[in-house]
């Protein structure tokens, strides 16, 4: 095993990855971020199961811990995933947006109202609740998901999206400054590579 792969190895099986700057302020980004590419090709989908993605989406509040989703549900959000991960890509080297992404972020939007109702109970007296049943869970998270994409791309942090450049990672965050890691692991082993690169070059190549 090289330098380079001991590195890989000592650093990548660690502990999971922090969340990206701007994932805990923005769902959205923090959806994006549940696909973790790794060294070697190893591969992490947070909502990779029925189950992951059930608990991923309660951690957040935006369904009940119990919902038991289903292959089907839990593949609606993968999919809008991947395309707020091309608006976020899009945007972050200032390319258009491609068509086929807003019209999947748009119709996520349309799925469901995500405002919450104004209600009155004797008991309780005036309370706001959602007007949806609850077969319409996946439809209210991924209405709400795609709203704080749209806010996201549309607002003031837009600017700051950028993507690691520290590959094979290809989580998104919000660069402050000229960071340019989701994460100092990530950071930690781009040095390394650029380290190793210059000491595996042939002498006298750096003159060339």
């Amino acid at each position: 095993m090289d330098e380079l792969s001991a590195y890989h190895e000592n650093v990548d099986d660690t502990a999971a990855l922090p969340p990206a700057p701007g994932a805990e302020q923005y769902v959205a980004l923090a959806l994006a971020n549940t696909t973790i590419a790794l060294p070697g090709g190893q591969f992490t989908d947070l909502l990779g199961t029925p189950a992951a993605a059930t608990d991923w989406l309660a951690e957040r509040g935006l369904a009940p811990v119990d919902a038991g989703l289903q292959e089907l549900c839990a593949g609606l959000v993968r999919s809008l995933r991947e395309q707020v991960r091309i608006l976020l890509a899009s945007r972050s080297c200032s390319d258009p947006a491609p068509q086929s992404a807003l019209n999947a972020v748009n119709e996520a939007l349309s799925k469901a109202p995500t405002a919450e109702l104004l209600r009155w109970d004797p008991a309780r007296g005036l309370y706001r609740t959602a007007s949806h049943p609850i077969t319409q869970i996946v439809e209210h998270a991924l209405a709400t998901l795609a709203a704080n994409a749209a806010d996201l791309l549309t607002g003031p942090d837009a600017e700051r999206i950028a993507a690691c450049g520290s590959p094979p990672c290809t989580r998104f965050f919000l660069r402050n400054g000229r960071r340019q890691w989701c994460s100092v692991r990530c950071g930690d082993r781009a040095r390394a590579a650029r380290a190793y690169a210059r000491r595996s070059q042939p002498a006298g190549s750096a003159q060339r």
